[in-house]
C-alpha cells in the first residue's frame, strides 16, 4: 500500500484542532519493564511505523508522559525530526513515577507543571496541541489539576485541554473552572459502558471524543489467537486482562470471525472493522490505534476511510446481543 484515500477531517469539540478519523497511538512504543508495558519493543520499529502512518495520511499522535516512563515521548520526537510532515501531537499527565520505576499519582500544581516541562523537553516543542489528565486521581485533586492545565493554557504552553477516563460528574465538576474541549474513554464493541451516560453527555455538550483501545488492545486484529495470548511476554499487562483470558477469550475470538467475513468482503482486516464500529457512534471524533511497525500500520490504515453499512452495523450487534 502506497496511499490511502483521503480521510475526511473532523473538529475535536471546542477547538480549532481537525483530526483524520483515526491518530497513531503511541502506548505500546514506549517498550518494556514498567507496569503497563506491552512488553519489549525495537525503536527503530517504533519509528518506522510513525513514519508510515503519517505518509498514509494520519495528522495527529497520542501519546503520556507515563508510557515507557518517558521512553514514548522521546521516541515520537525522534520521528518527527526525521519526516517533513507535521502531525498534531497530543500528551497526557498525572501518572508519574518514581527512580525505581514504581508509579504513583498527583494532580497537584507543582506536580502538573513539571511534568509538563519534561513532555515539553522530551517531545521537543514549545507547545502542546493537546494537553489531558490522563486519569482522575487523586480525585479530590482533580480541580486543583484542571485548574494549572487552564493555567499553561493561558500561558501558551498547551493549546487545548481535555480530560480522559473521567466520568460525568466529574467532567461537570472541571467544566465550572474551564471549557474541556475533549474526552478520551475506552470505548469498543466489548467495552461499551460510555454509551449509556458519558458519549450522550459528551455530544450534548460539544465535547469532542477520541476513544481509546477500539481493537481492544489489539483483540480484535484478527492477529491474536490462543497461542498467541499464551505467549505474550511476562511484562505485557495483558496478560492480566479478563477480555485475554478465558471463559472471554474464546467468546472474543469467535467475534473476530465474524469480523473477519465482514471484512473480507472489503479487502480489510478485522481490527479495521473494529474500528469502523466505533467511528458509527456519533459522539466519537476520532479513534486512536496503536501501531508497532509498519506492516501493523499498513493493516490497519484503511481505517481512515473504510465505513461500516448499515447492514454490516446490525450484524455485528446482533452478535454482540446473542454472545457478549
Amino acid at each position: 500500500m502506497t496511499t490511502t484515500a483521503s480521510a475526511s477531517l473532523r473538529t475535536l469539540g471546542n477547538s480549532d484542532l481537525q483530526l483524520t478519523p483515526i491518530g497513531f497511538g503511541a502506548w505500546a512504543i514506549g517498550g518494556g519493564n514498567w507496569e503497563f508495558a506491552w512488553g519489549p519493543q525495537d525503536d527503530n520499529a517504533s519509528i518506522a511505523a510513525i513514519h508510515r502512518a503519517l505518509d498514509l495520511g494520519v495528522n495527529w499522535i497520542d501519546t503520556a508522559a507515563i508510557y515507557g516512563l518517558g521512553h514514548s515521548e522521546d521516541i515520537v520526537a525522534r520521528a518527527l525530526r526525521n519526516t517533513s510532515h507535521k502531525p498534531l501531537v497530543f500528551t497526557k499527565c498525572s501518572m508519574r513515577w518514581h527512580a525505581d520505576r514504581s508509579i504513583y499519582r498527583s494532580l497537584k500544581a507543582g506536580s502538573l507543571a513539571e511534568e509538563l516541562e519534561g513532555s515539553l523537553r522530551r517531545l521537543g516543542v514549545e507547545t502542546i496541541d493537546l494537553y489531558q489528565i490522563h486519569w482522575p486521581n487523586p480525585e479530590e485533586e482533580i480541580e486543583e489539576g484542571w485548574a494549572a492545565l487552564e493555567q499553561f493554557r493561558q500561558q501558551g504552553k498547551i493549546r487545548w485541554i481535555g480530560v480522559s477516563n473521567f466520568n460525568v460528574d466529574q467532567i461537570k465538576r472541571v467544566q465550572k473552572i474551564a471549557p474541556v474541549t475533549s474526552l478520551q474513554p475506552p470505548y469498543s464493541m466489548l467495552r461499551r459502558a460510555v454509551e449509556q451516560e458519558i458519549l450522550p453527555f459528551a455530544q450534548a455538550n460539544g465535547i469532542g471524543v477520541i476513544n481509546y483501545s477500539p481493537m481492544v488492545s489489539g483483540l480484535l486484529t484478527g492477529k491474536m489467537t490462543a497461542e498467541r495470548v499464551a505467549a505474550l511476554p511476562a511484562d505485557d499487562w495483558r496478560r492480566r486482562a479478563v477480555e485475554f483470558n478465558e471463559p472471554r477469550l474464546s467468546r472474543n475470538l469467535k467475534l473476530v470471525e465474524l469480523l473477519r467475513e465482514i471484512g473480507s468482503g472489503h479487502g480489510v482486516a478485522p481490527g479495521v472493522v473494529a474500528v469502523a464500529w466505533t467511528l458509527r457512534n456519533p459522539a466519537i471524533t476520532a479513534a486512536i490505534v496503536g501501531g508497532r511497525s509498519a506492516q501493523q500500520v499498513e493493516g490497519l490504515a484503511p481505517a481512515l476511510t473504510f465505513r461500516l453499512s448499515d447492514e454490516e452495523f446490525a450484524r455485528i450487534n446482533a452478535f454482540l446481543a446473542e454472545v457478549v
